[in-house]
Order: structure tokens, then C-alpha cells, then sequence
């Protein structure tokens, strides 16, 4: 075997309650990934199709190469590879780009090395990457794009990840208007001190949208999806927000909220055929305000990354 190709989902991040613990998996979107042998030794980025010439080919700032490295590192080995890079995802969309070249860069690379690490043992390799790519190694998207589903971030030290249910049905819409909204500027707007009654109304959220998950209760899954913490800071950045969060709502979505850091939004629904009302609704919405928006419809991936091809 010199080459392995692999794919890595989108991911919607938080989950409105869950900031910075909470996320899960779109199926069908996302990025592809060849890592190919090389006989000499180091890494090297060979190709990057769909990112418009903006990503970095210097290993040091690339996240698929700063993942690879990461495990070599923890290897102790000096492979030489090539990388091959195809976005799926359109670049600061809260989608979790980033964290699906990361994530489908090493799922090519263990596979290469004979799978060297079980799959939830990528992560951290994944998640150093992810400090590159936003400044920060949070794992609330590269978790979900590397195991599939809906995953919780118990603790980071040590990093505690736990899988949680998925009812069958649950389906997502993905909003995502025609802007750059850069994690930087939505990190910026959030404040560093939380009150006791918001941490207490969040807590009770994020502990509601659990329940709900294994529950299999719909109707609980959509009250749970309330933000306290970041969304009203967030949402002042994303024109149309609380315009289309009610238009959705009255579309029948269970709830909607930000996608990550966005400018993407998501909308949860039971079963695939509120999905066109749904979009509907956020089309007419954008349309007034004079503002482009693409939608998506999926089912929760449940799979995470997996290798396409190998040679």
C-alpha cells in the first residue's frame, strides 16, 4: 500500500447549549484527503483543490500536515508523505472545515502506517491541528467528524469524549449565508464571566438536550436548544439571525441555532420532510434582506471518517 484517500464529515459545533462540549456530524459534507508514501522523509503539501488559493502549504501551518506530524511525533518516526487535500467545506463557514482536513488527513495516515492508533486515540493529534488552525485544540469538531454522531466533551484534562445516542429520525438543516464571519471576531464578542442564573438555565439546557438524545423525545431535544452564553453575543454578527430563528420555528424545526462560531446555522427536525419548509422559510428571509444563503439537508452521520480508497 503507498496511497490511502479519506473522507472526513461536517460537523455542527456547541449544539446552541453545549458551548465548546457538544457537537455532531453531518452526512454527505465534507472534505477528502490522499496521504501518499514518499521515499524521502518528511511531509510535504502537494495539492490543495477548492479552498480558492487561500490555505497555507507550509507544513507548519497546514492542518492536515500539522495533524500527521503530530502522530508521527507521538510515533517517534520520520515517514516521509504527501498530502493531497480536496475541501468539500467552504472555509469560515462554522461548519468545522478545519477539523475535517485534520481529521481526514489522519485517518489516510494511520491507515498507511498499518493503523498504528485505534480511531478515538487520533484525537489529540487532531485537536493540535485544531490550536494551529483557531488558536485553541477544542475537539467539539473534531470529535464528531473523526467518531460520527452526536459526542460529548466530558472534560479536557484528561480528555474525556463520550458518544451519545442518536435518535433514529433526527434530522439537520444547514443555513449557511453568503459571508465570512472569522472565529477570531465571534470569539471576541463572547465575555469571560458567566453569571450563576444563565450557568444554571445552560446546565439545565445541555442536561435536557442529553436527555432528550436517549430518551428518543423530540419535543425535549427542541426546548433544550437555548443558548444563554454565547448566542446573544453571537448572533449580533450573523444578519437575519432572530429572523430566520423564528421563520424556522414556525417551519416546523425543533429549535434552531450557530453553527460553531458560524456565520452556518443549523435546524434539528424530526424526519426529512419539514426539510424543504424549512428551507423555504430561511430562503425568504435572506431574499428580503437582500442576502444569498446555500442549504443543506442531512441526516446525522453517524459513521464519522472512514478511508474511501487505498492503493
Amino acid at each position: 500500500m503507498r496511497s490511502v484517500k479519506a473522507f472526513a464529515p461536517a460537523t455542527v459545533a456547541n449544539v446552541s447549549c453545549g458551548f465548546d462540549i457538544l457537537g455532531f456530524a453531518i452526512d454527505a459534507m465534507g472534505d477528502e484527503v490522499e496521504v501518499r508514501l514518499k521515499d524521502e522523509p518528511g511531509l510535504v503539501v502537494v495539492s490543495i483543490k477548492g479552498d480558492q488559493g487561500r490555505l497555507p502549504y507550509e507544513v507548519e501551518k497546514n492542518t492536515c500536515a500539522v495533524a500527521i506530524q503530530a502522530m508521527l511525533d507521538e510515533l517517534g518516526q520520520d515517514v516521509g508523505m504527501e498530502i493531497y487535500l480536496k475541501k468539500g467545506l467552504p472555509l469560515g463557514s462554522g461548519m468545522g472545515s478545519s477539523a475535517a482536513s485534520a481529521v481526514a488527513a489522519l485517518v489516510a495516515a494511520n491507515r498507511l502506517l498499518g493503523e498504528p492508533f485505534e480511531k478515538k486515540a487520533l484525537l489529540p493529534f487532531a485537536m493540535a491541528a485544531e490550536k494551529v488552525a483557531c488558536g485553541a485544540g477544542h475537539a467539539d469538531n473534531v470529535a464528531p467528524s473523526l467518531l460520527g454522531g452526536f459526542v460529548l466533551i466530558r472534560d479536557y484534562h484528561p480528555l474525556d469524549v463520550i458518544k451519545l445516542h442518536v435518535p433514529e429520525g433526527l434530522h439537520c438543516t444547514l443555513l449557511h449565508p453568503h459571508f465570512e464571519l472569522k472565529t477570531s471576531d465571534s470569539r471576541s464578542v463572547l465575555r469571560d464571566n458567566v453569571s450563576l442564573k444563565h450557568s444554571t438555565i445552560q446546565s439545565g439546557n445541555v442536561a435536557g438536550l442529553i436527555a432528550g438524545l436517549f430518551q428518543e423525545d423530540f419535543e425535549l431535544i427542541g426546548r433544550s436548544l437555548r443558548d444563554v452564553i454565547a448566542e446573544p453575543y453571537r448572533a449580533t454578527l450573523i444578519p437575519g439571525f432572530y429572523e430566520t430563528k423564528e421563520a424556522l420555528k414556525s417551519a416546523g424545526a425543533l429549535g434552531m441555532g450557530i453553527s460553531g462560531s458560524g456565520p452556518t446555522m443549523f435546524a434539528l427536525s424530526k424526519g426529512e420532510e419539514k426539510s424543504p419548509a424549512i428551507i423555504q422559510a430561511a430562503e425568504q428571509v435572506y431574499e428580503a434582506i437582500g442576502l444569498g444563503v446555500d442549504a443543506y439537508h442531512s441526516a446525522v452521520n453517524t459513521r464519522g471518517a472512514y478511508v474511501i480508497e487505498e492503493k
